[in-house]
This record gives C-alpha cells, sequence and structure tokens, in this order.
C-alpha cells in the first residue's frame, strides 16, 4: 500500500478547498457554507497527524506530530495563496474601487445630516480609492498567508495536543 504523506495530503486538500472557492463564487454564496473551507483544512490535519500516530515511525512528542501537521499546512497555505493571487489579480478593481467611492460618499453625506461635517474630502476619498486599487492584490496576498498559517498552526497544536492526551 502506497504511504500518502503529509505534503501530498496537504496538495489534495489545497485543491478540494481552492474548488470550494471557486464553487462559492460562482454561486455568489458568501454565507455559513464558508466554513466548510475551515471543516477541509481541520480534516487534512487530522487526517495526516492520525495517519502519523499509527505509523512505525511515531514519536509521541508535540514538536514531531506538529512538524508532521505543519508539513500538511503549509503545502494548504500555498496553495490558497497561489489561488488568491491569481483570483486577485483578474478581479476588476475599477468595479470595486467604485463601490468603495459610493460608499465613502454616503459615509459623508450621513455625517453632513447628522451636522458633524464631511469625513473625507473629494481628494481624500479619491485617494483612498487609488490606494485600494494599488494595494489589492498585496493586500489580499498578506491576508490570505497570515490567516490560513494560523488557522492552520492552531489546528496543528489543537491536533497534537489532543493525540497527546489520548495516548497517555
Amino acid at each position: 500500500m502506497t504511504k500518502i504523506t503529509p505534503l501530498l495530503k496537504g496538495l489534495i486538500a489545497g485543491l478540494a478547498m481552492t474548488g470550494l472557492n471557486l464553487l462559492l463564487i460562482s454561486f455568489n454564496r458568501a454565507s455559513n457554507a464558508q466554513y466548510l473551507f475551515y471543516l477541509l483544512y481541520a480534516g487534512a490535519i487530522a487526517w495526516t497527524l492520525i495517519d502519523y500516530s499509527k505509523s512505525e515511525n511515531y514519536v509521541p512528542n508535540f514538536g514531531s506530530i506538529f512538524g508532521q501537521g505543519f508539513r500538511c499546512f503549509i503545502i494548504i497555505t500555498l496553495v490558497t495563496v497561489v489561488f488568491v493571487g491569481i483570483y486577485s489579480s483578474i478581479e476588476d478593481t475599477d468595479k470595486l474601487g467604485e463601490e468603495i467611492r459610493k460608499e465613502l460618499i454616503k459615509e459623508n453625506e450621513q455625517s453632513i445630516k447628522l451636522g458633524k461635517g464631511p469625513k473625507r474630502l473629494p481628494g481624500e476619498i479619491e485617494m483612498e480609492v487609488a490606494n485600494f486599487k494599488k494595494h489589492f492584490v498585496t493586500t489580499n496576498i498578506s491576508l490570505a498567508t497570515f490567516s490560513t498559517l494560523i488557522t492552520g498552526a492552531i489546528f496543528t497544536a489543537a491536533g497534537a495536543g489532543i493525540l497527546l492526551m489520548r495516548k497517555k
């Protein structure tokens, strides 16, 4: 029987999560269905850790267990970041920028109605929209990297802790 490595498990999970993202995007669903993303993520890490705990190479200490989960979630992070980078690059930032402009103008109008005066001058609004467009891809990649790494580390640490408690 061929053994599936943590890296391959991470690749499988990353591609499944990317497929789920594309599915959610195509159906314009950002509601509770996004939790399936985290379920797949946790499932891949659990799969990796449980398989490791049953292997002949199992060492019952936090570092070795976390190392196996790390190999899985780092690949998931890589696949996710590549997807976010590509998707963000093809996103229509002009349309998104126009939506932000409208929202900022609306905030100004509400602030004026409350007698507080405008929150931003027209030049400031244009500068915010321009900065949004300029940094859109970089911001999305940074957020995806950080959030996916943190989530993976939390899932892996929790899984390692559970395995250590269960084995005692």
